[in-house]
């Protein structure tokens, strides 16, 4: 592994593969999932990351119930203490703030770490996404520290860029979205019955959430929407990576694959989806992402930037 001046970390939700995590120089700091009572990790180094998955996705067919909970301050401390120590700056880009509290234990660890480590600086970046849309975040902050980009100048960049990055998902299962709160027991059923599949996106709000946009009838017309989403919000998708995230999904995640190459896609990555936001979806999930159109209206724009140039000021006064 290469050494850098400063260091890039991120949640076990981005989804980023194992050999990337290595080859990259990135850190992972895991989520855990309670069954039982027993907490597990969502991801192990060393352990190959479809393997936990393919089991895990599996126990929730036979019925599993996985809870999970945001990283608290304390662990990011643990976490991030070592390369501070050694005098490096830190990136840590996050899950979505509207999607958990983990940005704001982050916060709160950054505040902390500035005080026990006087001259660094722990950039804190809410993703705007989850799974590989915040993967895709994070390699970008990847290739910009390869090619000598300051630590600031990296995080400037994710925060002017993270809602370029568009996050579509379907579900083949609406009963876990009804467990976790998303949809109502009544609709759940009646969408059972009728075979309706939500499409779900990342929105464009100050705190970014994934929101139900629609609705398909059938799992091939929902496949299809992800395709209709892509070309009308893709940009130069041949020169970018598009990602494609499944719950034990694969034989379509490659046909969805296959589709986008057709519609111009270049480098297309598949992995399997993170066990943090994938319990809440269930397994037969699957979800595309790339970089595009800015998600917000023009009006959510220049709110959010207004609101940050609002806190800057606050904080140089």
């Amino acid at each position: 592994m290469r050494n850098y001046n400063y260091e890039i970390f991120t949640e076990s939700s981005a989804n980023i593969p194992d050999a990337i995590v290595h080859e990259r120089g990135i850190r992972i700091i895991s989520y855990y999932f309670n069954v039982g009572g027993e907490e597990r990790p969502c991801y192990r180094d060393g352990v190959p990351f479809p393997e936990i998955a393919r089991s895990f996705y599996a126990d929730m067919r036979a019925g599993l119930e996985a809870h999970t909970s945001l990283i608290s301050e304390g662990r990011f401390i643990e976490a991030l203490s070592p390369s501070l120590g050694e005098g490096k700056d830190v990136i840590l880009v996050t899950i979505a703030s509207g999607i958990s509290g983990t940005y704001q234990q982050a916060l709160a660890a950054k505040k902390s770490l500035e005080k026990q480590f006087p001259g660094r600086t722990v950039y804190v970046l809410d993703s705007a996404n989850a799974s590989l849309g915040q993967g895709l975040l994070v390699l970008k902050a990847a290739d910009l520290r390869d090619m000598g980009e300051s630590a600031e100048a990296c995080a400037e960049w994710i925060r002017a860029n993270a809602y370029k990055v568009n996050s579509y998902v379907t579900v083949e299962d609406l009963k876990y979205l009804r467990r976790s709160g998303r949809i109502s027991m009544a609709a759940a059923v009646a969408g059972t019955i009728l075979g309706i599949k939500p499409l779900i996106k990342a929105d464009g709000g100050a705190q970014p959430k994934m929101t139900v946009y629609g609705k398909a009838r059938g799992r091939k017309k929902a496949l299809a929407a992800l395709v209709e989403a892509f070309d009308k919000n893709v940009v130069r998708p041949e020169a970018q990576t598009i990602a494609i995230a499944h719950a034990d999904a694969e034989e379509e995640a490659k046909e969805l694959a296959e589709t986008l190459r057709q519609h111009g896609a270049g480098e297309v990555l598949i992995e399997y989806y993170d066990l943090c936001t994938g319990s809440h979806i269930g397994p037969g999930t699957v979800a595309l992402f790339f970089f595009g159109t800015d998600r917000r209206t023009e009006e959510e724009a220049k709110a959010q930037e207004a609101a940050r140039r609002g806190k800057l000021f606050s904080t140089k006064a």
